[in-house]
């Protein structure tokens, strides 16, 4: 097996800009090069999710006792939740996995680049404009308070006349643009510059939980962009459009559909990518081939299958018929199946192997253990008699944070620092990211969990006070969520810091583990990742190379 044995770039400067800041910053803001335009992507995902963050300590703070603590308007309050939700799903989570994927897809599958640079550049710098445009109502000092689902007729022109309001459907609208150029530009690049020799079931299953969350969002997106538009409609025009307003004749549950039928398979979107990713972790820190390969990358086909009938799950209080609800309520409880298979898979490829606890692996157990608390609490409220019970109480607040702070946000915390060598070329420091995972670990937990007695009690979700009995559970919840907060600024100074200052990282970093392509090339890679096409040539090391597992494959041309 051949090494290349030259000097990695993460995309050579031009002299000009080797001696001009100004030169410098344009070729990073203005560059096609997909690992650049990766690395924005996660800076304006961290920006973002800090943003979001901020916002969820203000909510915590109001709820730390009961009373007014720190808004004297409750209209300011109720606002937050919605605005929090929107940063972190759009904004935060949703692009971060895409910079992952910009840098790490084209690599694994021994591209020199994305398919169509321009269009990957275009469909980044949409997203700055779209958060301006979503957030405009803090410059306005007109939030919109219809919560991140802006159900009508909370949402209609005549109780949220806010133009704020106005705004954040507009932003909501380019973030779908640019999710649906990225798509694109990801099945164009995965299914037409795979290298040589490389078939559909032979890709990394990160680069196959690409081209299933691709397909979810050229699907699940002009769902959703058709409703916000006919909600613009009317909002701009009331007396001409009545698509959900009763007194002109439309159907305030049709926009619930709509927007359920995008937004259930979107959790998908945010965590299937999670699931690719955890699958290259374990693999590496193991030091052995994933277990069930196809069964893996058949079970995410039928994750998106099933998640798009699944959307009125979110419903069963709206008056839908029972036969209806019974269905959704079978395919809901069916959807753990193929997510029990991965479970399953990670588990049986960690057993009999030579476990290194590493930040990554540490994030990725992380990841099986909370996400499972998460995936139990779903299936409790997939049943209706129990949904109708929970709806808008703070079980679902739980359930909902179990999954996305842990299948996908630790999961992205697992990416960053596994590929972090590759695309910076330095490493991390390692103790302050296992100090990150531990205090994330552990006061997510302190966070969230009392939720799901709050709950279970019967305390409402999005309300800017409560019942007194609720008072002890809420300041533990927000302390920990202060905590939890200051956690994730570690991670931010560590990767800031490592930056400039952390060791050189070897071409395949950890321990020489990596068994994909990019763990073939320099840390970080040339221009145009490879210096001669690669060809995919898989074969068994283990009598070839004694210090390497039996069944890992070489992917790089000898």
């Amino acid at each position: 097996m051949s090494e290349i044995k030259a000097k990695g770039y993460l995309s050579p400067l031009s002299e000009e800009a080797k001696t001009s800041k100004w030169a410098y910053i344009k070729e990073w803001l203005c560059s096609t090069d997909a690992k650049r335009i990766g690395v924005l992507y996660l800076a304006f995902a961290t920006f973002m999710g800090i943003f979001g963050g901020v916002l969820s300590i203000l909510i915590r703070i109001e709820l730390a006792q009961h009373g007014t603590v720190l808004f004297e308007d409750p209209s300011t309050y109720n606002a937050l939740p919605g605005l929090h939700a929107t940063a972190m799903i759009f904004f935060f989570i949703i692009p971060a996995f895409t910079g992952v994927a910009n840098f790490v897809v084209p690599i694994q599958i021994g591209a020199p680049d994305m398919a169509f640079p321009r269009l990957n550049l275009a469909a980044f710098w949409i997203l700055p404009p779209a958060a301006l445009t979503t957030f405009f109502g803090f410059f306005l000092n007109s939030l919109p308070e219809f919560g991140w689902t802006a159900y009508p007729p909370l949402s209609n022109n005549v109780y949220s006349n806010m133009i704020g309001a106005d705004f954040w459907v507009l932003g909501l609208v380019l973030v779908g643009v640019s999710s649906t150029m990225a798509a694109i530009n990801f099945l164009a690049t995965i299914f037409n510059m795979r290298c040589k020799g490389m078939k559909m079931f032979q890709l990394p299953l990160f680069t196959w939980s690409l081209v299933v969350t691709s397909f979810l969002i050229l699907a699940a997106t002009p769902v959703l962009t058709s409703a916000l538009l006919m909600l613009t409609f009317e909002r701009m025009f009331p007396g001409a459009f009545h698509f959900f307003n009763p007194a002109g004749g439309g159907d305030p549950i049709l926009y619930q559909h709509l927007f359920w039928f995008y937004s259930h398979p979107a959790v998908y979107i945010m965590i299937l990518p999670g699931f690719g990713l955890i699958s290259s972790v374990i693999q590496t820190f193991s030091r052995k081939h994933i277990f069930g390969y196809a069964l893996m990358a058949w079970s995410m086909m039928a994750i998106a299958v099933l998640g798009f009938l699944v959307w009125a799950h979110h419903m069963y209080t709206t008056g839908i018929a029972l036969e209806v609800r019974v269905g959704f309520m079978f395919l809901t409880m069916l959807i753990a199946v193929p997510t029990g298979i991965k479970i399953f898979s990670w588990l049986a490829t960690m057993w009999g192997g030579s476990i290194k606890f590493d930040t990554p692996m540490l994030f990725a157990l992380g990841f099986i253990a909370m996400f499972t608390i998460g995936g139990l609490s779903g299936v409790v409220l997939a049943s209706v008699s129990v949904d109708i019970q929970l709806h808008d109480t703070y079980y679902v607040v739980a359930h909902i944070h179990y999954v996305l702070v842990a299948g996908s946000m630790m999961t992205i915390f697992a990416g960053v620092y596994y590929w972090y060598p590759k695309i910076t070329g330095k490493m991390y420091n390692r103790f302050w990211g296992k100090v990150h995972f531990w205090i994330t670990a552990i006061f997510l937990n302190v966070t969230f969990f009392l939720q799901h007695w709050m709950g279970v009690k019967g305390m409402p979700r999005r309300y800017y006070d409560y019942d007194p009995q609720f008072e002890w559970a809420n300041a533990i919840a927000s302390y920990g969520s202060y905590v939890l907060f200051i956690g994730q600024l570690i991670f931010v100074a560590n990767l800031i810091w490592s930056w400039k200052n952390g060791e050189d990282a070897k071409a395949n970093h950890w321990y020489g583990d990596g068994i994909h392509l990019e763990w073939f090339i320099p840390s970080p890679p040339d221009h145009h990742n490879f210096h001669e096409p690669p060809e995919w040539k898989p074969i068994v090391r283990h009598h070839e190379h004694p210090d390497q597992p039996a069944g890992l494959w070489h992917s790089y041309k000898d």
